[in-house]
Order: C-alpha cells, then structure tokens, then sequence
C-alpha cells in the first residue's frame, strides 16, 4: 500500500508543479500521518460505542464498531513482561528492547501467582522439557501451564503431559542441560487490578483491601510496573496484553531512473503501512497536509484539510 499511496501523493503534488516530496521526507510524513489515524482509532471508537448505546448508530453491515475492533485489534499484542534485576517486583513495561514493541496502551494484566514446581533438565530433548527426577502428574502439571527456562528467562507453555518426567512445550526453550527451571500454575490466574499511586499505600495497610495471590495489583511508574503482592516477581508470573504502536513505515528503493528512485519492497528495512486498506484515502489526504505545509503551498494544505473534514463528517 505505501507505493500505492507515495505516487497517489505526488500525483497531486506535480498536477501543477507544487514540488517533489523525496524518499525520506515522504517516508517521515508516512509516520505521523500513520500514528495520527491509529491514536484516532481509539476516540473514534469510544464515540460510536456512545452512539450505539443511545441507539444512532445501526447493526449489521451498519455495526461500524465492528470494524474498528479488527482494525484496533491488528495491534494488540500478549507477552510477558521481563521483571528488572535490581527492583524487587518491578516489572519492564513493554518496548523495544524488551519485547520488540512500544506499547501505546496496558490493555489487561494476568498473574500467575502459584509456583507447582521447580527443578532442573536432565537431557536436551526438541520442543520438550525432560527431568528424570521430577513427577509432573503427581505435582499436578496440565496443558497450559507455564515453564520458564530460568536461566535464558524463556517462557513457554505445557501442551502436553507425556508422562511423569516428560512435558511436551509450545516452544523449544530448553537446549543445554542441565538447565533450571520453574512451573506456574494456569489454573490459578488471576486478573490484575491497576491501581493509582495515591491508592495502593491506604489499600496495602488494609487487612480487607491489600493485594493477595487472589486479588493482585499493579502500579504503573515510568517505564516500569510495580505488582503486588511481592510474591510475584520472577520472569513467567506476569502476563500483559497490550496495544503497540504501529511499525514505522519505510518506502525503500535501489536505484534511480531517470533521476527518479525506483521501488524496491525487497530491502531488509522495507515496511508497509499497518492500517488497512479502508485507510489509505485518510493516509494520503493527511501526507499532503504535511507536504503543504513542507513546501509552503496553501492550496495543497487547504485541499487536504478539506479533504479530510468531508472524511470525518461520514
């Protein structure tokens, strides 16, 4: 789609020789205007969940909320967060470095707060974890239990209880022996609830309202996540579902012709737009916004903005 909406873009831009957008100032351009129509996504919603609540809005092909969820959906992602080496019960909230991604926003937290077992691999076997000396159907390890490689902090769940020292995993995480390990119960999850930083100090020196394994809580600071109770802080034992942003979108190319860039998708930093189809019409009035202003042409500035009331008045 980025092609398709750069020359779209520069169509308009050379109808009456306004200028020329090169690859970088289009390819930064292409980031705002994406991040401005995902963030609108989250408004856009809350208004028309308002409207169908006070029935001006229909069902069916008419369920317009509908479509917003797939597309807000595209970026929700569920990943363990990594707890911090030095803070007790500290949590990295998710980024780049940590979990590949910036998040946008905490959507829902999930605990496991009860260890069943620990112990150490004694052979390497692929997609397993093996330990001659543990008793998985014993200890009472099922399908969807949690296992974290404690040395490498990979985690992964259990699909499989092959026998009393054998667990067929989702994921090969286990591949030196011996290598330690940790099981977490799945059927013990509990939702954790977020609380404010005024908050938690009055419910933790409550009997009745403090954190426990059943009823956890968070804070956010910073970059960080405080969970409590301080039982839970190892690597495994907290569970986040989140909204990322959305990848920074890159129109690439190899060479020129004619003194003009030629596409190439097959570059390693090649990244479409995220958004889908139904948005290119917003992407490409929103970029020649900030190519008006770019190139000090009011009339592209005034057409796009235009443009873009007539768009948000459907």
């Amino acid at each position: 789609m980025i092609n398709s909406v750069r020359n779209t873009v520069l169509s308009v831009l050379n109808k009456n020789n306004y200028g020329y957008v090169s690859p970088s100032d289009f390819n930064l351009y292409a980031k705002q205007a994406q991040l401005e129509i995902f963030e609108d996504y989250f408004s856009k919603y809350n208004n028309q969940i308002n409207l169908e609540n006070s029935r001006l809005s229909g069902t069916d092909y008419a369920h317009l909320s509908k479509a917003m969820e797939e597309a807000m959906e595209t970026f929700s992602v569920t990943d363990y967060l990594f707890p911090t080496t030095t803070l007790p019960t500290k949590f990295n909230l998710p980024s780049v470095i940590f979990n590949g991604n910036d998040y946008f926003m905490i959507n829902k937290v999930v605990c496991y707060p009860i260890e069943l077992l620990n112990g150490t691999n004694s052979s390497v076997s692929a997609g397993q974890l093996v330990d001659a000396s543990a008793t998985f159907i014993t200890d009472g390890v099922s399908a969807g239990d949690v296992v974290v490689n404690d040395t490498t902090g990979d985690v992964t769940n259990v699909t499989t209880v092959i026998s009393n020292t054998v667990l067929a995993l989702d994921s090969n995480i286990f591949t030196v022996s011996p290598t330690p390990y940790y099981i977490y119960s799945a059927a013990t999850t509990r939702e954790a609830e977020k609380v404010s930083q005024g908050k938690i100090t009055m419910l933790n020196n409550s009997l009745l309202t403090a954190p426990s394994i059943d009823y956890p809580a968070y804070t956010q600071e910073y970059s960080l996540m405080k969970v409590y109770p301080s039982t839970i802080s190892r690597r495994g034992q907290v569970l986040a579902n989140y909204f990322r942003y959305p990848f920074d979108p890159k129109w690439t190319y190899v060479s020129l012709t004619n003194g003009e860039p030629v596409f190439d998708q097959t570059q390693p930093d090649y990244q479409d737009f995220e958004l889908p189809l139904e948005d290119e019409v917003r992407l490409i009035i929103k970029i020649l916004q900030y190519c008006g202003i770019s190139i000090r042409e009011a009339d592209v500035y005034t057409f796009a903005k235009t443009e873009q009331a007539q768009d948000d008045a459907k």
